[in-house]
Parts: structure tokens; C-alpha cells; sequence
């Protein structure tokens, strides 16, 4: 990606790097390229290993369908902007930029997010340990006021969008933050815990009653793969 289009799209700026299928360490972690192209990443479980807090069927939609629609936006948006900025067209080129934040940063939240869970029997639930236990129990008080408060901030949400446990880069300490639509986390902030509070993330399983599901992913959070994240931010 040429550094012209990344001006043009902030919000990117040093999260996606596809020319070369550079990835940079934190935000990309998850995300697969080929050959300078998106694609869609394996899930490390079946679809319906997250029941029943999170069914198969939804999963299934979630990843096949709607995280596909991602990387088919963002490989789009981006052959588009190469062949603008190859005919020195830099006016089509800028005018593709919020396709790019909105698929990249699809492609982006979605594939740190299916790493962020794991079956209840395998790693899945419970509560942090080590170094994240201790930064968690510093920034928010304790394990169950982190929860509260980001269950709070899911809530508050007014459409769709994300919430995210993340580390400051600059004071090192943990926080939350939230993100409209698909914006990425990016800049100060290292996202280390994101949950998608989009409908199509519950609404097949629990329709509107979206706090249920609030509650019911904490027994599916991977915290193996939140205190790496952790650790190497």
C-alpha cells in the first residue's frame, strides 16, 4: 500500500501493510495475506464448539459470510486504488479510502476476535492469570470490574461497533475503548480483547435481548491468546 493512500485513511495508518503480505505485529497478528491479497483465516475450532453460549449457526454466518465480505471489500478496495494511483488518478484513489477502513477494519477486528474465543473445555471462560491477572486487578480494581465496565461499554454502543480491552502504548496501563462500525484500533492503543457488538454477532440466537449475550461470551473468551497479546504489546 502506497504511503499516499495511507495518509488518505488515518485510521489505518500502520495497522495494513499488504505490499510484500507485510504484516505488522499487533493489529494484523491474526490476519492472513497471499501473495499481497486478504484472505479469509481458519477458525482453531468448529463452528459449533462455542455452544451454547454462541451458536453454530451464527458463527457459521459470521465467519463464512459476513467476515468473508471483509476481505472481499478490502482486496476490492485495494486492486481499486492501486490501478487509480498507477494512472496517477490520486482524486479516485482517496475516494476509495473509507472502503478500506471499513472492509480492512472488518478483516482486522474479526480476525483478532475469532482468536479471542476457544471452547468452554478448551481454554475457553474462567479468568485471566499472571501478568494480565495483576495489570487487570491495577487498572480496573478487580477481574469482576473489568467485566461490569465492559459490559457497560458494549451496551452503550448506539448501533454497531466494538468495545476493546487494550494496553496504552505510552503509560503501559490497560483501558477500554470503543470503536464505531468496524474502525480499528490503532495509534496509541494495543487491542488485546475486542468483542463484536454488531447484530449480526447474536441477533439469530438471541434476538434483541443483546446483554444476554454480553454475559453468555465471557464463558468462550480465550484468555491464553488476550495475555500474549498482552505480553508482546
Amino acid at each position: 500500500m502506497s504511503s499516499t493512500l495511507l495518509r488518505t485513511v488515518p485510521a489505518l495508518r500502520g495497522a495494513i501493510r499488504v505490499s510484500g503480505a507485510t504484516k505488522p505485529a499487533a493489529a494484523l497478528a491474526s490476519t492472513s495475506f497471499v501473495r499481497g491479497k486478504a484472505t479469509l483465516p481458519d477458525l482453531s475450532y468448529d463452528y459449533g464448539a462455542l455452544e451454547p453460549h454462541i451458536s453454530g449457526k451464527i458463527m457459521e454466518l459470521h465467519h463464512k459470510k459476513h467476515h468473508q465480505t471483509y476481505v472481499t471489500g478490502l482486496n476490492g478496495a485495494l486492486t481499486t486504488i492501486a490501478e487509480a494511483e498507477s494512472k496517477g488518478d490520486f482524486t479516485k484513489a482517496a475516494s476509495v479510502a473509507p472502503l478500506l477502513n471499513f472492509h480492512g477494519g472488518g478483516h482486522l477486528n474479526h480476525s483478532l476476535f475469532w482468536e479471542n474465543l476457544a471452547p468452554a473445555s478448551r481454554d475457553g471462560g474462567g479468568e485471566p492469570d499472571g501478568a494480565l491477572k495483576k495489570a487487570i486487578n491495577e487498572d480496573f480494581g478487580s477481574f469482576d470490574a473489568f467485566r461490569k465496565q465492559m459490559n457497560t461499554s458494549l451496551a452503550g454502543i448506539q448501533g454497531s461497533g466494538w468495545a476493546w480491552l487494550v494496553k496504552d502504548n505510552q503509560s503501559g496501563t490497560l483501558g477500554l475503548v470503543t470503536r464505531a462500525n468496524q474502525d480499528p484500533v490503532t495509534g496509541q492503543y494495543s487491542p488485546l480483547l475486542g468483542i463484536d457488538a454488531w447484530e449480526h454477532a447474536y441477533y439469530l440466537q438471541y434476538e434483541n435481548r443483546k446483554a444476554e449475550y454480553f454475559e453468555a461470551i465471557w464463558n468462550v473468551i480465550n484468555w491464553k491468546t488476550v495475555a500474549s497479546r498482552f505480553e508482546k504489546a
